[in-house]
């Protein structure tokens, strides 16, 4: 299957992307993905404990499932003041 992934922020610059589609197995969790990335990205585990999820648009555990065509969006926290 092949979800659309979208970084913000930090994650984005670690990722070198804002925009990708990348290709799970029918299978995947939001877990799975993170775990294809952070294989391939030096410096994203540490990021794993603070990064928010979401599936097409509403917030998501990482234990949920992905479909073909989900949209996924990677969020690290915000501060401001």
């Amino acid at each position: 299957m092949q979800v659309r992934v979208l970084a913000f922020a930090r994650l984005r610059e670690l990722l070198g992307f804002g925009i990708r589609d990348v290709e799970l197995p029918d299978d995947a969790t939001i877990d799975v993905l993170w775990d294809n990335l952070a294989r391939e990205t030096r410096g994203l585990d540490g990021l794993r404990g603070s990064t928010r999820f979401a599936r097409n648009g509403a917030l998501a555990a990482s234990a949920a499932a992905l479909h073909d065509g989900d949209e996924v969006a990677l969020m690290p926290p915000v501060g401001g003041g």
